[in-house]
């Protein structure tokens, strides 16, 4: 597990919070925080983005909270489904996505899905914030509320560096 503590709080305030189960595709961002995740029965590791927007729905068609986990790139992947899907149906969720092509990460492989994230977002009228491991618990919990009772999906945005990513 790891002893990460950015990713530690986050994953408390997660649990806390009851906002499971996890779909997660692999990300090296996010790989802290999903260190944690993978010790919990309701983690699940999906093999697509897209994937895993579509089985968070069904959660939620079912009455229940999802947390899916993903890099900006397969952010951009999922579109479809968010845009066809989870947008026009209301369909509630939470979204962590790394922000890879955002700084620290000079990578040019993906500096256009970290200028068009939060403008994706926008235009299909997602909230996002970027998450701090300093006020995980409130974030965390007022996205919580913005699922559950607004029954709109929310979206955290992590910086490359908020669980010590290095390029």
């Amino acid at each position: 597990m790891s002893d990460n503590a950015a990713a530690t709080a986050v994953f408390d305030a997660l649990v806390a919070h009851d906002m499971g189960p996890y779909f997660a595709t692999p990300c090296g961002v996010l790989a802290p925080l999903l260190a944690h995740l993978q010790e919990r029965a309701d983690y699940h590791v999906v093999a697509r983005e897209d994937n895993a927007v579509g089985m968070a729905a069904g959660v939620a068609l079912a009455g229940g909270t999802a947390t899916v986990l993903m890099q900006n790139s397969g952010f951009g992947q999922s579109v479809n489904a968010l845009a066809s899907l989870v947008v026009p149906y209301r369909i509630p969720m939470l979204l962590i996505i790394s922000m890879r092509g955002t700084p620290p990460d000079p990578t040019p492989e993906n500096l256009a899905m970290g200028r068009l994230t939060a403008p994706i977002l926008d235009g299909l009228g997602i909230e996002h914030d970027y998450l701090s491991a300093e006020t995980a618990d409130d974030q965390i919990r007022d996205a919580r509320r913005t699922v559950v009772e607004k029954r709109h999906s929310h979206a955290l945005l992590v910086r490359p560096d908020e669980f010590d990513w290095k390029a």
